[in-house]
């Protein structure tokens, strides 16, 4: 059983959280998606994830390592929100470790996804 984020943290906790995987999640969609399709394609969601993701980089540019491969920068981003998620935000709130799956966003979505295939009762 996959404990009730909103009983365990406080409702900022949830949307700050929620709103970093959101950013995190698109950034490796857009990552995934450029395998598949160039940057510059008319498809919808690649376009959606271009958008979408194209200021978040621009203010990572400066940190970001000249020597890496332009279809790994969403990921390289990526990787900054989820080190936020899992490292910082559990130590600004006092907590030593939050550990695997206890991302509010991620705990939900797993949740949701054993209700709809979990073993019947």
């Amino acid at each position: 059983m996959v404990p009730d984020p909103f009983t365990i943290f406080p409702i900022w906790v949830i949307v700050i959280d929620y709103l970093l995987g959101l950013i995190m999640w698109t950034l490796i969609g857009r990552a995934a998606m450029r395998v598949f399709l160039p940057e510059d394609s008319e498809f919808f969601f690649m376009k959606f994830f271009v958008r979408a993701t194209n200021p978040i980089i621009a203010v990572f540019r400066p940190i970001i390592p000249g020597f890496l491969v332009e279809q790994l920068v969403p990921l390289f981003v990526a990787w900054f929100f989820f080190m936020i998620r899992f490292y910082l935000m559990p130590w600004l709130l006092g907590y030593s470790v939050m550990g695997m799956l206890s991302f509010p966003l991620e705990s939900d979505i797993a949740g949701g996804l054993y209700e709809m295939f979990g073993p019947r009762k």
